[in-house]
């Protein structure tokens, strides 16, 4: 008898601490942290292709509230790793290093990035291509490469001063760190500082590409024998070297 009175009781105890998990971990998600998987070559060798990170989105703030003035939030600082909206799509998401924030006067020389007149030492800086580019190596160059988009082209004509690009307020100038084949503000332009996520904080785990050991039989594109295969050769594929591995 006493037991069927507690039933309801525990049932909604139950219900409580369930309901209560969840609200933790979507405000976890959506104000902490977040899960991303680094879908292209442009930062390697910092980061590979194959790695989930969890980003942490309470680095910089940002919101303008009260929480601007008691966390411990910093200010986005040159040599910054980088998780954004992609500005030309916001639907993706890019990783990409801080080379340039507002008020800098940026240029490449033979490769070599300086602001205000200084060339920045950066060790983590890969270089893959021995052809120069001139509008790549030598940027800002004011003429129309391929991959530039044309809004960039119009708008980096009106910041270009003594071969410097100036960079305006609220605004960041990106490069990834495998120089010579990123996608970055050389050829899009600036991020918002508005379309900044935050910064990747842990590899959480990191997976080999798997298409050199799929058997001949696989179809391509075929994702769930993908899958199927990840799960069953799960300590094969994994980079052990840089799971649980912190970004710096």
């Amino acid at each position: 008898m006493n037991a069927a009175k507690h039933q309801p009781a525990d049932w909604l105890a139950s219900l409580q601490s369930l309901l209560g998990t969840v609200v933790i971990a979507v405000f976890v998600i959506t104000f902490v942290v977040q899960a991303f998987q680094i879908p292209s070559e442009s930062m390697e060798n910092t980061l590979l292709i194959g790695d989930y990170l969890l980003v942490n989105k309470l680095r910089y703030g940002g919101g303008g509230g009260i929480l601007d003035h008691v966390m411990p939030y910093r200010q986005i600082q040159r040599g910054d790793i980088i998780v954004f909206l992609y500005p030309v799509n916001p639907t993706q998401h890019f990783v990409k290093r801080v080379v340039g924030i507002p008020g800098d006067r940026l240029r490449l020389i033979n490769r070599v990035v300086y602001v205000n007149g200084i060339a920045l030492k950066e060790p983590y800086v890969r270089h893959t291509l021995q052809q120069h580019d001139i509008y790549r190596d030598e940027f800002p160059r004011l003429f129309q490469a391929p991959e530039v988009t044309s809004k960039w082209s119009l708008q980096m004509h009106k910041l270009v001063e003594d071969g410097q690009l100036i960079i305006p307020e609220a605004c960041y100038f990106a490069l990834g760190d495998n120089r010579d084949e990123s996608l970055d503000s050389r050829y899009w332009g600036f991020v918002p500082r508005e379309n900044i996520i935050g910064t990747p904080w842990l590899i959480y785990w990191s997976v080999r590409d798997t298409q050199d050991d799929m058997p001949a039989a696989a179809a391509p594109g075929d994702k769930l024998y993908h899958f199927a295969y990840a799960i069953t050769h799960l300590f094969q594929i994994t980079r052990w070297d840089r799971t649980f591995h912190l970004v710096k």
